[in-house]
Parts: structure tokens; C-alpha cells; sequence
């Protein structure tokens, strides 16, 4: 028996336009992804981490900053859309 009772936060289905707004995300998504997988590497490296663990984590850094910065370009085009 479980002592936390939890509700179901909604039980619909995304609709069209959150499902927009998830794929226009993606390439940051997938770029923070990127990013924690780079970090997570040299983390468990530990003090034998090598420069290309470093040069991994800034390049994935770079790309979180161009997808984000994409990203921002793009949102005028879909701020009216809801």
C-alpha cells in the first residue's frame, strides 16, 4: 500500500500545437543531451580525464548556444501560434 497518493496530471493528449513546440525544441534538446553525456564522461574520468574529454564538453557547450540561439531566431514566427 502506498502512503503518497498521486493524480494524473492531466489525461488528455499533447495537442498539435505542443507537439510543434517539442519538435521545434529538439535540436537543443538533443544538444543539451549531447552536452550532459560530454560532461558525464569526464566526470567519470576523474583526474585521467583527457583534453579531448575537455574538448568534447566545449563543443557540445558550442552547440547548446547555436541551437539555443536558432531557437530564439525562430520565435517571432510561432509566438502567435497557441
Amino acid at each position: 500500500m502506498s502512503i503518497i497518493h498521486l493524480s494524473a496530471v492531466s489525461s488528455e493528449e499533447p495537442t498539435a500545437a505542443d507537439l510543434a513546440g517539442i519538435e521545434a525544441e529538439w535540436p537543443l534538446i538533443a544538444a543539451e543531451l549531447d552536452l550532459l553525456d560530454a560532461q558525464i564522461a569526464c566526470i567519470n574520468a576523474g583526474p585521467h580525464a583527457s583534453e579531448l574529454e575537455t574538448r568534447r564538453i566545449r563543443r557540445a557547450e558550442r552547440r547548446v548556444l547555436e541551437a539555443g540561439r536558432e531557437l530564439a531566431d525562430r520565435a517571432p514566427e510561432t509566438e502567435g501560434v497557441a
